[in-house]
């Protein structure tokens, strides 16, 4: 296959807001498709490393990482070689082999990247305790918890695709990724990763130097490399390469929606899960070059000097492309717009013809994956919400008029009747904050909808809006919040979620629903209503609350308004 390095047997080889920093305000009973056989609540051993604990053989070679009360955990696992220098560019290559055991006990280098302004708003930083990490082109790395090493085991793999857009965040910068509680759990292999990003991953150079015809997509050719890496290594740490899920938030979403048309990732996984991620597209070959012309105006070069961007720090190939971004996109008017996003240059994947032959359902569900069940999902409020903002509690209704009215001049007064007629009682910010993210509401419902009537796999919809009850309740339910309902981290990401009995009874009907649908490719278990997918009768839409329930298009109306 085209722009991957071959395995060794000689077959081919995607959180928080994509904008960190960015102003995140205006102003019936399922039958169990494969129950969790543990929980979060075991029993502690402690932790153990050292000489012949937690070993495995890759490809490569033998890793040595540690077991906590009973789970393997190894990090920092090569899956490609450096990507700098003379790989700058350039689809991955496979990792040097080594000698030994390799410990892989710590996180590995994330790709370099701007990390935002969001550590500097103490609300914020409070909230997602990022886990800030070391920046290096040697950033091709995964990490994997698992219940067991047997080759037997055939569990479940759940493959976690950070967030960040397509420019920053790691598969280990929110505490929320971290694998240990679900692959307890659910028992199941949870695998995290790291892959180019940004300049690094989505500059298209393919018109001005041939041997960079697919520079544009290495970031999302990493990925297909992970893949390819977990289909042959993954059964040596308990996990079964024929089930094997692929779960990404946000900017992962996308890179899950992405994943499924690209040619080079058919087979690698066999159900996907988009969360907060249906409104990020792809971009066309021309607004990828118009970017490129431009960055390499910024940076002093001609087309025929692209050669030079190998031999330059990174740091001066991420400050031009911000520059250029900076300049040519038009700020957001008091809240990241989901409606304007697809309109920004940005570096994202290429609709290159090859790489990616289209842009993944738009208009269309991609062909290749027809058979991979989708779930696809959001939280209510996305985006809009409190943190780091208090004032927004006192909107007044004539400051949501004004801004409805912007957000759809001339039918400003419709649209908020619109959406008090289902809560007549909500705060003029609730009722804005629902009314700002109903176009990525609807981005997930269109989704699930193309995906449906290709009639293939099923696809599953949800909405997540459970209210976070830390910060008196004003970060609602953000962006972000269902992660660590989904890995079981609610008690370890309480600046999240509160800790405690609700948030952890709520995290056992999510994080349940993804387990059974990575094990069977239906979200259906016992703790949950009778799930049913996507069909021409509406959108049934699971409900996860403090009384989750099935509803179908109850917001119908109020989507329909934003049109």
């Amino acid at each position: 296959m085209s722009g991957v390095f071959e395995d060794r047997r000689g077959s081919g080889v995607a959180r928080r807001s994509i904008l960190k920093g960015a102003a995140l305000v205006a102003g019936a009973q399922g039958a169990m498709a494969g129950p969790a056989r543990a929980t979060t609540r075991a029993a502690r051993t402690g932790l153990t490393a050292g000489a012949g604990v937690a070993q495995a053989a890759t490809a490569s070679g033998r890793v040595a990482g540690y077991v906590r009360d009973g789970i393997n955990i190894f990090k920092g696992v090569p899956y490609g070689a450096p990507t700098g220098g003379t790989g700058r560019f350039l689809p991955p290559r496979p990792p040097e082999p080594w000698t030994g055991a390799r410990s892989a006990r710590h996180y590995g280098p994330i790709c370099p990247q701007d990390q935002g302004t969001g550590r500097l708003n103490d609300e914020e930083a409070f909230v997602f305790q990022w886990n800030d990490a070391v920046q290096s082109e040697d950033c091709l790395r995964l990490n994997v918890w698992t219940p067991g090493l047997a080759p037997s085991g055939r569990r479940p793999v759940m493959v976690w695709l950070h967030g960040g857009g397509f420019a920053a965040g790691s598969g280990h910068d929110l505490p929320a990724f971290d694998g240990e509680n679900l692959a307890r759990r659910g028992d199941v292999v949870v695998v995290t990763l790291n892959h180019r990003l940004n300049v690094l991953g989505y500059l298209d150079l393919s018109h001005v130097d041939e041997r960079f015809a697919q520079s544009g997509n290495v970031g999302m050719l990493d990925i297909v490399a992970a893949l390819a890496w977990v289909r042959d290594n993954i059964a040596q740490f308990g996990g079964d390469p024929d089930r094997v899920l692929i779960f990404g938030q946000s900017g992962g979403g996308a890179k899950v929606s992405t994943l499924m048309g690209m040619p080079a990732a058919r087979g690698l996984f066999h159900r996907a899960i988009v969360m907060s991620g249906s409104f990020s597209w792809a971009v066309s070959q021309e607004k990828a070059r118009r970017l490129t012309d431009l960055t390499l105006a910024e940076l002093g070069l001609a087309a025929s000097d692209a050669a030079r961007l190998q031999t330059m720090p990174h740091a001066r190939l991420l400050e031009a492309g911000q520059r250029v971004r900076a300049r040519v996109n038009k700020p957001f008017d008091g809240f990241v717009d989901a409606r304007l996003i697809p309109n920004q240059l940005d570096f994202a994947p290429v609709v290159d013809g090859a790489v990616l032959p289209t842009c993944p359902f738009h208009p269309d569900a991609p062909a290749i994956s027809a058979n991979v069940p989708l779930m696809v999902g959001t939280t209510l409020n996305e985006f809009v919400h409190g943190i780091n903002h208090p004032e927004v509690e006192t909107m007044s209704e004539a400051e949501l008029a004004a801004r409805a009215e912007r957000f759809l001049p001339g039918r400003g007064a419709g649209l908020v009747a619109a959406f008090r007629r289902r809560t007549p009682n909500a705060s003029p910010f609730d009722i804005w904050s629902r009314i700002a993210t109903a176009p990525i509401r609807q981005a997930a419902v269109d989704q699930a909808a193309v995906k449906a009537r290709q009639g293939g796999a099923p696809a599953y919809l949800y909405a997540f809006n459970w209210r976070s009850p830390v910060l008196d309740g004003r970060p609602r339910a953000f962006h972000c919040l269902d992660i660590p309902f989904a890995f079981a981290n609610t008690d370890r990401c309480d600046s999240m979620t509160g800790g405690g009995e609700d948030a952890a009874a709520l995290s056992a009907k999510v994080a349940d629903a993804f387990v059974a649908f990575a094990r069977s490719g239906d979200p259906n278990h016992a703790g949950l209503p009778r799930w049913d997918p996507m069909s021409a009768e509406g959108s049934a839409t699971m409900i996860f609350d403090v009384q989750s329930r099935l509803e179908r298009d109850h917001d119908a109306d109020e989507r329909a308004a934003i049109r």
